[in-house]
């Protein structure tokens, strides 16, 4: 029999080639907790809890803490054929600190799906999703055009474009005056073919965002969605502004939890979902999430938060093996100036393809990426 003997944290950070900017933010690296269990076989499993002050509230200090006080003691000394239920337990250990019991989480899934020699997306499927069904070996994302003025935008999403990405996706928010104008030089930047998506992190007021989406509309821009255009907490107005325009809504810094996603349901705050790992904490109320928000007819995404290889992997294991309905925002890794470990997922452009090996594949960690 084989137990787990220890849980540790490493602190990462990976240089990105190009600044990532949104409303609420300006970063030049992706700064995470890597989380390793390792068992009495010397197999090692690994997840991450990315710093993301202003979504999550959490910190490199923070999940390191949460994890070796509060996670790590449920987890040594269990039964590592026991790993479901011993997930199962990190939900009621500590309350929030999703992204903390997310990385433990996506750690202990990738030990078990080493130890049974599938890949992570295989047990995903057999544990959440269709066991009938096989989970393919890619997965396809858009590409995120950070905030900027309208030449700037118009020209990255020209080199996007020439990557091979068809969904650009808009950061606006900044400036509710000028986000019409950014989003038409984009448009004219690139032509009538890539899908436009935008997402104002928060940044618009209910009021402003009425105004800018119809707007959008009336300039028949070709934009997918609207993507969190008001204050997260703020569900009751993100009702009030699907009420009022034509453009699908999606709730990203809005749904956090199961609760949150019946509020949404209640209220019709919204038309799609942004389901993230280090929101929900746990891949199982993860992939329930996207079952239950499919039954009830809204549209659905898996994104993440600025994570590296780990953090996507599990994420792209997770479309894999529970399908959602648009393309995903699967891109913050594909930021890195180069990946932080040996092995797991690779890009091609859009195309994210999942190693044809056990678990998520992730061999080792450089050394020079050690915070």
């Amino acid at each position: 029999m084989s137990r787990i003997v220890d849980v540790s944290c490493t602190r990462v950070r990976a240089r990105l080639h190009t600044p990532f900017v949104t409303a609420l933010r300006r970063t030049e690296t992706v700064d995470t907790v890597l989380v390793r269990v390792r068992d009495t076989d010397g197999v090692v499993g690994y997840g991450e809890a990315p710093q993301v002050w202003q979504v999550t509230g959490e910190s490199l200090a923070s999940a390191t803490a949460c994890v070796e006080q509060m996670l790590a003691p449920l987890v040594v000394g269990t039964d590592t054929d026991d790993w479901s239920a011993t997930t199962a337990r990190l939900p009621r250990a500590v309350a929030r600190n999703a992204g903390a019991k997310a990385a433990v989480d996506v750690a202990l899934h990738d030990l078990a799906a080493r130890r049974s020699g599938v890949r992570l997306a295989e047990l995903l499927r057999t544990t959440y999703g269709d066991p009938a069904a096989h989970p393919p070996r890619t997965v396809t994302t858009d590409v995120t055009l950070s905030a900027g003025d309208a030449d700037a935008l118009a020209a990255a999403a020209v080199a996007r474009v020439a990557d091979g990405f068809g969904t650009l996706k808009l950061k606006v928010g900044t400036d509710a005056a000028t986000d019409v104008a950014r989003v038409r030089a984009v448009r004219e930047a690139v032509g009538p073919d890539p899908v436009l998506r935008l997402d104002a992190n928060q940044g618009w007021t209910p009021e402003d965002a009425v105004d800018v989406v119809r707007a959008l509309e009336a300039a028949d821009l070709g934009v997918e969605l609207v993507e969190q255009p008001v204050p997260g907490e703020d569900v009751e107005g993100l009702a009030w502004v699907r009420a009022r325009v034509g453009l699908p809504v999606m709730a990203d810094e809005a749904l956090f939890t199961a609760y949150d996603l019946e509020r949404i349901l209640r209220l019709g705050a919204a038309d799609a979902i942004n389901v993230k790992l280090a929101k929900t904490g746990s891949l199982a109320a993860a992939a329930a999430l996207l079952r239950r928000a499919a039954e009830h007819g809204l549209g659905t995404m898996v994104g993440s938060m600025m994570e590296t290889h780990v953090g996507l992997g599990a994420a792209a294991s997770l479309v894999a093996a529970v399908p959602t309905s648009g393309t995903n925002d699967l891109d913050a890794a594909w930021w890195a100036a180069a990946s932080p470990y040996d092995g797991g997922i690779t890009y091609d452009g859009p195309v994210i393809t999942l190693p044809d090996v056990p678990g998520l594949g992730i061999e080792r960690l450089h050394e020079d990426a050690v915070a």
